[in-house]
């Protein structure tokens, strides 16, 4: 019996060992695996305590973890300082910050990947769809009504017959998605309740149009597209938020416009954006940022913007590979956004790539200054072998790099075939060369050809001088071959995922 009794004392002790912030448990490698055994679904954030993504995410997390912690619900949500629990994060190959895993039955083998937004209201939807049915039966009015009022964005099946292969379409559909909560009724209070006459699929929304009824054939394939297509606002504005659904969505074309919250117009602005926009739901995602906001300086620099220079609108499509258009006119009206998207998606538009004047004295420093308007004749001359470095003024790894190609400058400043040179990729663009990461080095050698090399050996004097005087075979690698940074890393970048380093001890800073 004393044995016994021991024993209870220490596994409520181990339990009692699971502390809480803010109705989050916090999780150590000492007490990760009973935190396994006492909640079968358990959502983990592995985080960094410098990391701004984290800390924007903290409140809607611990907003999250105290809506299902008062529904009564079984699943919780923990959290892991990765910085500290180096063993834990290593486990489970987390790379970035947040990364965060849902552990189901217990389990740690193989944990579910978060794929959804950063709202509360995002997480609970997500957590309840891969934790309970994948559709909600709704038998009367009151169950209907709460789900549409307890959730932003909500679908919901009117069939008379819940076995049909309408029904079991929904479903499939239902099944894809794993952000939005689906309900199905065939109850008559409710089909009158929302004046429905017919069996069909209505999208509920807290915003625009307010619902969405579903017009084609129920099939999986376009119901997917019908909520696609209105699960977000006409226009979205670009947050830490809302930068997963953005970058998340099956929509790749974005337009953007840029305009400061506190402008006496903004409102003006926005109603003609919107205006806009309803033409071209499902085709391109209209988005507007806050200029004024300091988080999103860098944006505008991507774009060759100023403050002073907005409001302005910009278009990208990101694809493969990141292109961007720019419109002839300046004006923000519902007419000039509306004759800018039709020209772009009927193919019209030329990529808008930015370029600085060419400086007077752009070949008379050692490191010559390239800009896009003199980028062409100068590496693809047939005569010269050209050493450039594509670099962002912020970059911390380009400000270390920066004496070390002075160096190289001034030891070739007088040779006949070889030039070293520099470029702004922030202020500078050309077909050529697409560059993700910061300092980005390319060897552009003699000849008709013009061949793009690779520069992936050691950033030294001597690691430099060993390849240009072998002709980029001593360190270098095939245009294209660069794995530095994948599509994944950017990925991690634009929704709002930090690397692993503050920064300074990677080899490139993202773009």
């Amino acid at each position: 019996m004393l044995k016994f009794l021991l024993f209870c004392t220490l596994a409520v002790a181990s339990r009692a060992d699971i502390a809480e912030e803010e109705d989050v448990l916090v999780l150590k490698k000492s007490n990760f695996d009973e935190a396994l055994k006492a909640h079968p679904n358990l959502l983990v954030e592995f985080y960094a305590p410098w990391c701004g993504h984290c800390k924007a995410l903290a409140p809607e997390y611990a907003k999250a973890a105290g809506m299902l912690k008062a529904e009564g619900s079984d699943i919780r949500l923990a959290k892991v300082d990765a910085t500290e629990e180096t063993t834990l994060a290593q486990e489970f190959g987390v790379r970035g910050y947040p990364t965060i895993k849902f552990f189901k039955g217990g389990e740690k083998e193989s944990p579910k990947e978060y794929s959804a937004g950063r709202q509360a209201d995002d997480i609970v939807s997500w957590l309840k769809k891969r934790t309970g049915p994948v559709v909600a039966t709704l038998t009367g009015v009151t169950e209907a009504e709460s789900l549409i009022a307890d959730h932003e964005v909500a679908v919901i099946g009117f069939f008379k017959d819940t076995e049909s292969a309408l029904a079991i379409a929904f479903e499939k559909a239902a099944e894809a998605i794993d952000d939005i909560p689906f309900g199905m009724t065939s109850d008559d209070a409710v089909y009158s309740k929302f004046e429905v006459s017919k069996d069909g699929v209505i999208l509920f929304k807290k915003f625009d149009e307010g619902r969405n009824t579903f017009d084609g054939e129920l099939t999986k394939e376009k119901i997917l597209a019908f909520v696609k297509a209105n699960q977000l606002p006409l226009v979205i504005e670009f947050t830490e938020q809302t930068a997963p659904k953005i970058f998340g969505g099956d929509i790749k074309s974005h337009i953007l416009m840029f305009v400061p919250k506190t402008a006496t117009d903004f409102q003006d602005k926005m109603d003609q954006f919107k205006k806009a926009a309803e033409g071209f739901k499902g085709q391109i995602l209209f988005i507007f940022i806050d200029s004024e906001v300091d988080d999103n300086q860098r944006i505008l620099e991507f774009f060759g913007l100023k403050k002073e220079e907005c409001p302005a609108v910009r278009l990208i499509t990101l694809e493969d590979e990141m292109t961007k258009y720019k419109p002839e006119s300046d004006s923000i009206t519902a007419e000039s956004i509306i004759e800018f998207c039709t020209q772009f998606t009927e193919g019209k538009l030329k990529p808008h790539l930015m370029s600085q004047d060419i400086p007077e004295d752009w070949d008379k420093t050692p490191v010559k200054v390239l800009v896009g308007r003199n980028f062409e004749e100068v590496v693809f001359n047939p005569k010269w072998n050209v050493f450039v470095e594509f670099y962002a003024p912020w970059c911390g790894h380009c400000k270390q790099l920066a004496p070390i190609w002075e160096k190289l400058g001034e030891k070739y400043k007088d040779s006949p075939d070889i030039i070293v040179a520099k470029m702004d990729s922030t202020a500078n663009e050309i077909d050529a060369v697409k560059v993700h990461s910061f300092p980005t080095l390319k060897f552009f050698p003699a000849g008709e050809e013009r061949k793009v090399i690779d520069y992936n050996g050691e950033r030294t004097l001597e690691g430099f001088t060993k390849f240009l005087e072998t002709g980029g075979k001593e360190g270098g690698a095939p245009a294209g071959d660069d794995d530095d940074l994948d599509s994944e890393d950017l990925d991690d970048v634009d929704e709002g995922h930090e690397d692993e380093s503050d920064g300074e001890d990677n080899e490139h800073d993202e773009l």
